[in-house]
């Protein structure tokens, strides 16, 4: 599907062979990581038996990644990066914020290459879920994203409001709450759910969490009117 942004976005340019190299260094590095920390550990596997497997110094991996855990975190990272390039490039057009930010941030996820990105993703998610120092350091990192992403549409968007920046912050803020959200359900569905969340190999596909994310974000106007009441007798 061609939206608006794609239209106004030049063609990209083809890597040159340096640039390709560059890649798939960094794609290795990424994969051998996960895998290894998957298998040995986080905390047992050294920066230099890694280093070691992908048959690259230290210095080249201080080239793309500043830490053990930045390396973990890159494909998250890279659907954030990706998702302020999309805010970025956005048009005006009047919609209603949550709207335009799930819009923005499904976009973001279609750029992701489907079959590489989503097994990073669930190591990944597998690894953090493992590791409490991966917490601090996710937790900062969605904190830059957020304001990076606050700036980005106080400058470019006017939001109609008393006060915008507060607004646009707690939009960005319930967005990435139903992320979190679409993340939990997608690597462990709930029972009723039958949305497309698995590949023909049995494990969860990027349109499953494009899926779950739309369902996390279509749930918030109504959490927001949620009312605490007795419980039923």
């Amino acid at each position: 599907m061609t939206t608006a942004s794609d239209a106004s976005r030049p063609p990209a340019a083809q890597p040159s062979l340096r640039e390709r190299k560059k890649l798939r260094t960094r794609q290795a590095l990424i994969d051998t990581a996960l895998e290894l920390f998957t298998e040995r550990g986080f905390e047992e596997l050294t920066l230099d038996e890694l280093c070691a497997a992908v048959e690259v110094s230290k210095r080249t991996f201080f080239r793309y990644f500043t830490s053990k855990e930045d390396v973990v975190t890159t494909p998250h990272r890279d659907l954030w990066t990706a998702f302020l390039e999309e805010l970025e490039a956005r048009a005006p057009d009047g919609s209603p914020l949550l709207d335009m930010l799930r819009d923005v941030l499904l976009a973001a996820l279609e750029r992701m290459p489907a079959a590489d990105w989503t097994r990073r993703m669930r190591l990944s998610r597998v690894l953090q879920s493992r590791t409490p120092t991966m917490l601090a350091h996710d937790l900062e990192f969605c904190e830059r994203t957020s304001r990076a992403a606050t700036e980005v549409l106080l400058r470019r968007f006017d939001l109609g409001a008393e006060a915008p920046d507060l607004g646009a912050r707690l939009a960005i803020d319930m967005m990435c709450a139903a992320w979190q959200r679409a993340l939990v359900t997608w690597t462990d569905p709930p029972a009723p759910w039958r949305g497309p969340t698995l590949e023909e190999g049995g494990g969860p596909t990027r349109a499953g969490l494009a899926s779950h994310l739309a369902t996390a974000m279509a749930a918030l106007p109504g959490a927001l009117t949620l009312r605490a009441g007795p419980p039923p007798a």
